[in-house]
């Protein structure tokens, strides 16, 4: 395990330069972290600041982005996210987690960052990309980009087109008052074809992000075992 002070000690952080780019994107805000616990998430995820994963978690608390709908992790920290490292258990006994947990959505949706094997992780793609499972297909996608490439495209206005369909009139205030230990639970279900038809007739109440994970994942087991499971 390498410290903290070696993995800060290179000279050209990818922090200037990301921060810049995620600046220019008005929806984006940056949360602030201590420096205590940046150094602490680092030395989790034992990578260094020459990483943009590095660099975020070092330099900030995480992102919210659209209000809050979309939440990036970084250091964590008392900003009101996890950091990367606790969100994904790090530092662990054995060997790198097969997929590394880096955002969610207020719906539930993940993005995990796929390890050196995909199969492994159970993520379609090639390693190294970030995969998003959609709350309303109960299935993981690759968007055949790694972690510093979803980052830009995040900056650059990204999520608008990505969640135009998943969003309902009034979506930014149900999401503004939420805390950010909870987010939102849609009824009927996002993946029913009543939820696809009318997304705004749909009854919504905050829920817990754990719940809310915890239900999709078990869901998604349970439809892809099929009707007898």
């Amino acid at each position: 395990m390498r410290t903290a002070d070696e993995l800060t000690a290179a000279s050209d952080s990818a922090w200037p330069a990301l921060e810049t780019e995620l600046r220019s994107n008005p929806q984006l805000t940056i949360l602030p972290v201590a420096v205590p616990a940046g150094r602490e998430s680092l030395y989790g995820l034992q990578v260094t600041t020459r990483s943009r994963l590095g660099a975020l978690s070092l330099h900030t608390g995480g992102l919210l982005v659209d209000g809050g709908w979309l939440r990036v992790l970084g250091g964590g920290g008392g900003s009101g996210l996890p950091s990367l490292a606790e969100a994904n258990d790090l530092p662990g006994a054995g060997e790198a987690p097969p997929a590394l947990l880096v955002g969610y959505d207020v719906l539930g949706g993940r993005f995990e960052l796929t390890g050196a094997d995909p199969a492994l992780a159970g993520r379609p793609g090639a390693p190294g990309d970030v995969c998003y499972f959609g709350p309303d297909t109960l299935h993981w996608e690759s968007l055949g980009a790694g972690h510093g490439g979803w980052l830009s495209w995040i900056a650059q206005g990204g999520t608008t087109q990505f969640y135009e369909s998943l969003r309902w009139p009034g979506w930014q205030e149900e999401t503004r008052a939420l805390p950010l230990t909870h987010g939102i639970t849609v009824y009927p279900f996002l993946w029913s074809q009543e939820a696809h038809e009318d997304l705004a007739a749909t009854s919504r109440r905050p829920a817990p992000m754990a719940e809310l994970f915890t239900f999709q994942a078990e869901t998604a087991t349970r439809l892809a075992a099929g009707p007898s499971a």
